[in-house]
């Protein structure tokens, strides 16, 4: 597999943590990609003063940036992209990677603009061709997918969270930390940060649904009861979702819809359970790499992007998976 042969630089962003800040895991997952791209080493930028150096020690990275913030909040872009742009001058990068969230395609919006250079979002998948970096993302609701080069400026790439396996490096580093000058422009004192409400995950010790890399979702064929959904979910160290109707009938908070009008995930594992797949859900979803669904309607239309499907009520299928599961995991 080719590779790039200059460093890459990343932008990795982390949770409050009772013992301080973690790694996040989509920005793991960014760290391995950048890993693959290169032969060279891969820098990180943190825009917190006290990041989780074991992680990224474990995740290969040589240098750690911390841009000087001037005791302004990281919260606006607009300090964000001034305090990145402000590391890409520490070497010669040959890219920035950075997670896709809402406030990461914001950063990376504003620096493509000050940097006049090429920029993508929501990617899908990065590779190396002819010495440069080809992107492919998916488009029109999703039933299209696109590729395409950045061939001005410094490649600036948004990566969808679950897109990749998170991998730590072969060898762990002992990076070094260096301070990084910024010089802020007058938008990033424009606005002032007065509150902010954030979590890791759901609450509820799962990983947050956004970040998870096996992600059950249930439907309206759980008529309410999402017991079963979160018993499995918690079977397999995943996150639980849910489709529009469940959460329009009061099933479930808003926060974990996912679809056209709620979250985008691309978990590793999908497990849909009672999820027909209407389009307005699965083009949150149908970028996943593995899609499992349990339907009682063979001519759902989830069972066309299915990889595995069955066919049955979810009170009779699911109980069996979670005896099997437990049965593997206890080694009997």
């Amino acid at each position: 597999m080719p590779r790039l042969d200059q460093p890459l630089l990343v932008l990795v962003t982390h949770v409050q943590a009772p013992a301080g800040y973690e790694l996040t895991p989509a920005s793991a997952q960014v760290l391995a990609l950048a890993r693959s791209l290169t032969s060279g080493p891969v820098d990180a930028v943190s825009l917190v003063d006290a990041p989780d150096a074991q992680a990224l020690a474990a995740h290969g990275v040589r240098t750690i940036l911390l841009p000087g913030l001037g005791g302004r909040s990281a919260r606006p872009s607009a300090v964000a992209a001034d305090a990145v742009l402000a590391c890409l001058g520490a070497d010669d990068y040959g890219a920035l990677l950075l997670v896709s969230t809402y406030r990461g395609r914001e950063i990376a919006s504003r620096l493509a603009a000050l940097t006049e250079a090429g920029a993508v979002v929501d990617a899908a998948g990065v590779e190396v061709v002819d010495s440069g970096l080809r992107v492919s993302k998916t488009a029109l609701a999703g039933s299209w997918t696109t590729s395409l080069s950045i061939t001005r400026g410094t490649p600036i790439i948004a990566v969808r969270s679950g897109a990749f396996e998170d991998e730590p490096a072969p060898a762990a580093t002992a990076p070094s930390v260096v301070p990084v000058d910024v010089a802020f422009s007058p938008e990033a004192d424009a606005i002032q940060v007065v509150s902010s409400v954030g979590a890791a995950g759901s609450g509820d010790g799962r990983p947050a649904l956004a970040d998870a890399s096996t992600v059950v979702v249930g439907g309206r064929g759980t008529d309410g009861d999402f017991g079963i959904v979160e018993e499995l979910a918690d079977a397999l160290s995943g996150a639980v979702g849910a489709t529009r109707v469940a959460s329009d009938e009061g099933w479930v908070p808003r926060s974990i819809q996912i679809g056209q009008t709620g979250l985008s995930v691309s978990p590793n594992l999908y497990v849909g359970l009672g999820v027909s797949g209407a389009i307005h859900h699965t083009v949150g979803m149908q970028s996943s790499a593995h899609i499992v669904a349990v339907c009682d309607d063979p001519d759902a239309p989830i069972f066309e992007i299915a990889d595995f499907g069955v066919v049955g009520d979810l009170f009779d299928v699911v109980p069996q998976a979670l005896e099997e599961i437990r049965r593997i995991r206890s080694g009997q």
